[in-house]
């Protein structure tokens, strides 16, 4: 960096060793090394491949470190951040554009659906300091819950069992299992029926 650049940047953003504190990299090099090559992996084959080969693409995605569940259905356009954080049961469905982002550990129980277009986004930054440091969170989406197209989940909050969160809403605290749950910040507007899961998963608890 010339010296012009370097007075370009307040004084405010450099540390006492001269180095803007924003540019040291948020994870070890091995980490970025195994990114890299997921994404490589991601471009070449799993966001080419059909539509029906969902048994590839968890086949992929266990490769990395997923553990998956039988019958996954993930679409060729979904996105998993790091899959060695991400942990399906069974019949977990994550649609075309849904987005995981999970630096941490991110579970989805059985047949929790994330549908076209939904973010579950695990990570923010601490804003209040100097060097803008990610924080990330693990996280569940609870059995047979539903995060409706273009919904939204904050980082750190989790969904519980049978929860739905409708179309376009941005979940900033925890869904109570088999709410339904609405709008920007989302609140809950109704109950599921219980009768809409099966057992085990039904339960007054």
């Amino acid at each position: 960096m010339s010296e012009s650049e370097a007075s370009a940047i307040p004084h405010s953003e450099i540390d006492s060793s001269g180095i803007d504190p924003t540019l040291v990299a948020a994870f070890p090099l091995r980490d970025r090394l195994r990114r890299l090559t997921w994404n490589l992996c991601y471009a070449l084959f799993y966001r080419t491949s059909p539509r029906p080969l969902h048994g590839w693409r968890s086949f992929l995605l266990k490769s990395f470190g997923a553990k998956m569940g039988t019958t996954c259905h993930f679409y060729p356009r979904s996105k998993v951040w790091a899959p060695w954080n991400l942990t399906c049961e069974d019949r977990v469905t994550v649609a075309d554009d849904a987005e995981l982002y999970n630096p941490s550990s991110m579970y989805l129980a059985s047949h929790a659906i994330v549908s076209q277009g939904a973010y579950v986004c695990g990570a923010t930054h601490r804003y209040d300091e100097l060097a803008f440091p990610l924080v990330s969170f693990p996280m569940r989406l609870g059995a047979y819950s539903w995060i409706c197209a273009r919904a939204a989940v904050n980082p750190g909050v989790n969904v519980g069992d049978g929860a739905i969160l409708a179309l376009g809403s941005i979940a900033t605290k925890d869904l109570e299992p088999f709410g339904i749950y609405a709008g920007v910040p989302a609140k809950k507007v109704k109950e599921r029926s219980r009768d809409a899961v099966p057992a085990p998963y039904n339960r007054n608890s």
